[in-house]
Order: C-alpha cells, then sequence, then structure tokens
C-alpha cells in the first residue's frame, strides 16, 4: 500500500471545511481542477469516495468523516509536536453526543462519565432540537444522541434506539409545612404546580392522571426545559413534575423534597444510533457501560 500523501491529506482538509472545490481552490490560491485532480488521487489510495455532491456543495461520505476525524489528530499532532518540542501523547480519539437541549444535564453527564478524563479520549457534547440531532446524526456530524422522545419508524428508518434507563416521575418541591396534605389528590388540588409544557410526554401522562382523579391543577408555571423546571422548584415557585434524577443534588440536600411518586408515570432515557460501516468504537463502548 502506498504511503499517505499528507500534502493530499491537507487539502481534502480544506475542502472538507469549505464545503465546496471552488472556495477550498480560492483559499489555497490553487486551480480547481488541480485540487479536484489531488483528492481524487487520496480517494483512490484510500480506496473510497471522500465526498458526495449535494447541490452545489460537497458533503463528506462516511468514510470522509473518519478521514477527517483523522485528517484532524494528524494535524494536531504535528501542531503539538512543534509547540512542544517533545514526542506528541497517545492519539486521541472523539466521541460527538448530540443531546436534546431539554434534557436532564444529570442524565448527560452520567452517560458520557466513563470517557470524562480519560487521556486518549475528547468528548464532544452539542444540544439541539429533535430534528437537528437527528440530521447530524444522519450527516455522520455526530456519533449519537440522547433524547426522551423516541424518533418515528418504519421499514426505512436509519435509527437505531437504544433504552438507557426509565426513571419515576414525581412532585418535587420545597419541604411542606406541617398542615401540608399528604395524599396525591389533595397535593394536586392544594399546591400550584410547575409542569413540563403540554407536547412533551410527561406532561400528557399528567394531564390524563389528573383526570383521573378528577383534579383540576393550579398551574404556577410551564417549562420545556428540565433544568428551567428544577431552577422554578429551587426558587419555591410551586411543585416540579419532574424526573428525581434531574434534581439528585437538591434532594440529597434536603432543599427540596419528594412529595409524591406518580405512578405510572415514567421518563425514558434514549440513545440513538444509525447503522455505519465503519462505526466509532467508542459508541460501543459508551453503550455497555450505559447498560452495566
Amino acid at each position: 500500500m502506498a504511503p499517505l500523501n499528507l500534502h493530499h491529506l491537507r487539502l481534502f482538509r480544506a475542502v472538507a471545511r469549505e464545503g465546496t472545490l471552488t472556495g477550498a481552490a480560492r483559499m489555497l490560491n490553487l486551480s480547481q481542477s488541480a485540487l479536484s485532480t489531488q483528492i481524487k488521487a487520496l480517494e483512490d489510495s484510500l480506496g473510497h469516495d471522500l465526498f458526495e455532491r449535494r447541490g452545489r456543495g460537497l458533503v463528506l461520505t462516511e468514510a470522509g468523516r473518519i478521514a477527517l476525524d483523522h485528517a484532524d489528530a494528524i494535524f494536531r499532532a504535528a501542531e503539538d509536536l512543534t509547540a512542544t518540542l517533545r514526542q506528541a501523547g497517545t492519539a486521541r480519539r472523539s466521541l460527538r453526543v448530540g443531546a436534546l437541549a431539554t434534557l436532564s444535564r444529570n442524565f448527560q453527564i452520567a452517560f458520557v462519565s466513563p470517557l470524562i478524563g480519560r487521556p486518549d479520549v475528547e468528548v464532544i457534547l452539542r444540544s439541539g432540537s429533535q430534528d437537528e440531532l437527528l440530521r447530524g446524526l444522519r450527516a455522520m456530524a455526530l456519533d449519537v444522541v440522547l433524547t426522551n422522545l423516541p424518533p418515528a419508524r418504519d421499514a426505512a428508518s436509519p435509527y437505531l434506539v437504544h433504552e438507557l434507563d426509565e426513571q419515576p416521575v414525581s412532585l418535587v418541591g420545597p419541604p411542606p409545612g406541617p398542615d401540608a396534605p399528604t395524599d396525591l389528590a389533595g397535593i394536586l388540588g392544594a399546591e400550584p404546580l410547575i409542569l413540563p409544557t403540554p407536547e412533551t410526554a410527561i406532561r400528557a401522562g399528567f394531564d390524563a392522571l389528573a383526570q383521573r382523579l378528577g383534579v383540576v391543577p393550579r398551574i404556577a408555571a410551564e417549562a420545556d426545559d428540565m433544568a428551567m423546571l428544577r431552577l422554578l422548584a429551587r426558587e419555591g415557585a410551586g411543585l416540579a413534575v419532574i424526573p428525581p434524577i434531574v434534581v439528585r443534588d437538591e434532594l440529597a440536600s434536603g432543599r427540596l423534597v419528594e412529595r409524591a411518586r406518580l405512578d405510572p408515570l415514567r421518563e425514558r432515557f434514549l440513545a440513538v444510533t444509525i447503522a455505519r460501516r465503519f462505526p466509532n468504537p467508542l459508541v460501543d463502548e459508551i453503550l455497555r457501560a450505559a447498560h452495566a
């Protein structure tokens, strides 16, 4: 096998960042035809197409995404060597994790914690909407997506859904006074409530539970972000309908208490991946750790 041409690799990296041959050629002060020829030579040496054309731009194939990761690592190591005049450290691998913006931060940290602090791993966290994250997953800009919303699946769906955990949902708030009700219907009828917004699965389950109990809840606030539900509960705005994992630290300190468990409401935590020809080995490693 011919040695890898690092000049070709550097040109490939520029095209990947610019997204077009025209833009990269202008930046590199090369003709577009010369740049195209050298990218083709790199693809031939690797045995895989690195780009596919979409409209007027170029997007990375799966092999191209892997090549870019390695190119970044190669040139980062070279820069470290130049800067420190000593042998570069162990090659680092990257895991790109996308998380639903409203997902519990405590759950996100628990998921990536097996890799945190490892000298050979860089964890890159991105947040966004479900649609944004799934687009990133399909484009291989993300390796795994954390969510509590199962993506729609059919025979043509590319998604692999891994159920990581299922948490109870509770009423959580400041410690109650001596005369506060203790039964669920009494609490729901008497206390101001901080609820997830109506489009969430938890809210749909809560509304059905309140209807079964014949209770009209007093809604003090609504939020689509678990972190905001947590802050509102901490500020005493009412009792939050929330999985206890979100307020784990406050429950441990006694600042907040669990007033009632809202059975059968549950919050599901999911990891979504897609089948890849060249899977990132860190994905399998962290999923096995999560299931363990």
